[in-house]
């Protein structure tokens, strides 16, 4: 497939992902300051094993302007981008302290099993699978944040949190950095790999690169099923 028909048929899975009643009741989710501090310590878990996900698709791929490419998208979250001088997790240690979230917990919270589940799944899809459907999978969660994408159904999911965050618990948006950041950035880093598909993926690959992309939407989706459920319990 050509750079155009990637984007189209990945960018419908991910609407039709976003669409899907898990994520009505998440975003249906009255929030307290309790309840964003669950959301953002499990979302941190989830960032930070994203970066073990990339570069274990890095270590798959023998390409080296693969690699390159790798490099390039994780020295933006990792180090520094126009975002940050020090990489995205800071900025969402900075939003949870807003919510009364110091930077030790969420280093250290405990994951829920839904989110531990999702993770262990992650872990092993990146490792066994080839590092095109790897690559795929990362860069189909990446379009859940994309506004042009998502623009009519109240925007990406960052951009679509942030709103609540601001709405709900009375904040500014420059006290929610991470959502900020990513309701932009994604847009650039799904983008970026699109070439990579064109390049590499021959057509006897395209449909088991588009069934990776259906299954890291949907563990996705489990993670925020979990999530939701443990915010209403709160």
């Amino acid at each position: 497939m050509k750079e155009q028909e990637w984007d189209d048929r990945i960018g419908e899975l991910a609407r039709e992902s976003m669409q899907s009643n898990v994520y009505d009741r998440y975003y249906a989710t009255k929030l307290t300051k309790e309840r964003a501090a669950l959301d953002i310590t499990q979302t941190g878990l989830f960032i930070k094993h994203r970066r073990d996900c990339w570069a274990q698709v890095s270590a798959n791929c023998p390409e080296m302007e693969v690699k390159q490419r790798i490099l390039e998208h994780e020295y933006e979250e990792i180090i520094e981008d126009e975002y940050s001088a020090f990489g995205h997790l800071a900025l969402l240690v900075q939003q949870a302290e807003s919510v009364g979230v110091e930077p030790a917990a969420v280093l250290s919270t405990t994951p829920l099993p839904t989110t531990r589940a999702v993770l262990y799944a992650y872990g092993w899809l990146m490792r066994e699978k080839s590092w095109p459907e790897g690559l795929a999978a990362l860069m189909a969660t990446e379009r859940t944040n994309d506004n042009r994408l998502l623009g009519d159904l109240d925007g990406g999911h960052s951009f679509r949190w942030g709103k609540k965050w601001v709405a709900e618990l009375d904040l500014a948006w420059e006290k929610i950095p991470h959502d900020g950041a990513h309701s932009s950035a994604d847009e650039r880093h799904s983008d970026m790999f699109l070439p990579i598909l064109e390049e590499f993926v021959p057509q006897h690959l395209e449909a088991a690169i588009l069934q990776a992309v259906r299954e890291s939407l949907e563990l996705r989706e489990l993670m925020y099923r979990g999530i939701t459920e443990a915010m209403a319990a709160v």
